[in-house]
């Protein structure tokens, strides 16, 4: 019997020839970081079968990071992705393509492009809804400003890490109420906030504001974030002007960026407006839906303690775009925006430690124990998956991280 092709992925493969996520890899024998799209349990070095093929478009391929792509535009992201299908899909190109396929726990994965700039928003209801709740008991949960547009803040792009980078325990200032005076020491409430991150491809000019119906031209696709939180930091310095060191020690995010144009059958609508939408942010006669239904698994030492759905966020990453650059704002290649914590109205459904502990008052239980906060030692896992054509389920790459004690 012939020896099955790496191609023939098994049906029903949430990374079968309908996703093709990108990443960055490199082998032991050969440490240059090149371009990889995953298929099933492979990668293929999608710079040498370009070369292979005699692609036109071995130079977009062939560099150590996305970003060359990413500035590519718009067509040439649906030309490169049409042209990669073609290569695994085809059985003439088999011949070509095969010797430049690797098996996924062959290679190393990186971080697969260089990161511009960095805002994180916060885009549930749910979410913003229990914070408010817990830490403003006595008033209204929401700000009077959350419905009427994405609140975000500006974070450190030099501390976003890539999956299976470990995480060490921040230190910084706390403060309970109880207490007289801050100390300084290691964060004792260390959290995880599930989120889905956007990749920017195509820059644009200062002073030029996006338009919600421009979103596909500037973003490229999407993966999994965690955006780490340090609880008690965070609640000690952010007023007046928000979160700092509480936020900005480390971001992880998936090895892999799924296109949207793998997303089309994940489309949905977002939940319905309370309020009327100044223009710029006003989807109703969108051309088409502006949520995606990503479902989303939280797990904790290998134990599933989540499963945030993300088509619940009331704010769409194309209204975060556009709220983004409405100033005059510019993007760049490599800009990373993530969604804020995905939450939905089910207690199994909350994204962080802090809802689904309620700040600590209800402790989960672990395997190893019971856990309000995250322990040393504790390994966090982010993954999901996404409607596909024809019945098919999307994979998104996974995020992971291991806590690591402060020092």
């Amino acid at each position: 019997m012939p020896q099955q092709s790496p191609l023939d992925v098994p049906e029903g493969d949430p990374f079968g020839p309908h996703n093709l996520p990108y990443g960055v890899f490199s082998t032991g024998g050969d440490a240059r970081r090149r371009i990889g799209v995953r298929i099933g349990g492979h990668v293929l070095d999608a710079g040498a079968a370009a070369e292979a093929l005699g692609s036109p478009y071995a130079g977009l391929l062939g560099h150590p990071s996305l970003n060359p792509l990413l500035a590519a535009g718009r067509t040439a992201w649906r030309d490169v992705r049409r042209a990669l299908t073609a290569w695994v899909t085809d059985p003439g190109h088999r011949e070509a393509v095969e010797p430049h396929l690797l098996p996924l726990d062959a290679v190393t994965l990186h971080l697969p492009y260089e990161v511009a700039d960095y805002v994180d928003f916060y885009a549930s209801e749910h979410h913003a809804t229990n914070v408010g709740r817990m830490f403003r008991p006595d008033g209204e949960p929401l700000t009077p400003n959350w419905k009427h547009l994405p609140i975000g803040y500006h974070g450190r792009s030099g501390t976003i890490v890539v999956s299976g980078t470990d995480v060490v325990r921040p230190s910084g200032q706390r403060k309970a109420p109880s207490d007289p005076a801050p100390v300084f020491g290691p964060s004792v409430k260390l959290d995880i906030e599930a989120e889905v991150g956007f990749l920017v491809g195509t820059p644009s000019e200062p002073g030029s504001p996006v338009a919600l119906g421009d979103f596909e031209d500037h973003v490229f696709g999407l993966f999994l974030l965690n955006d780490w939180s340090a609880r008690d930091i965070q609640a000690w310095e952010y007023v007046p002007l928000g979160p700092f060191l509480g936020k900005s020690f480390a971001t992880s995010v998936s090895a892999w960026v799924t296109p949207l144009e793998a997303l089309d059958a994940a489309r949905t609508a977002p939940p319905a407006r309370d309020f009327p939408l100044l223009p710029y942010l006003d989807d109703a006669d969108a051309d088409r839906p502006g949520g995606f239904d990503l479902h989303i698994t939280v797990s904790v030492n290998g134990q599933e303690v989540a499963h945030p759905p993300f088509a619940t966020m009331y704010w769409t990453a194309a209204q975060q775009l556009a709220h983004m650059t409405v100033n005059g704002a510019s993007l760049r290649t490599g800009d990373v925006y993530g969604s804020g914590t995905v939450s939905g109205p089910e207690v199994a459904q909350r994204g962080s430690l802090l809802e689904l502990t309620w700040n600590g008052r209800d402790a989960i239980e672990l395997a190893e124990g019971k856990r309000t906060f995250l322990e040393d030692g504790d390994t966090v896992t982010l993954t999901a998956w996404a409607p596909g054509p024809a019945g098919t389920r999307v994979g998104l790459g996974e995020v992971t991280g291991r806590i690591t004690p402060s020092r």
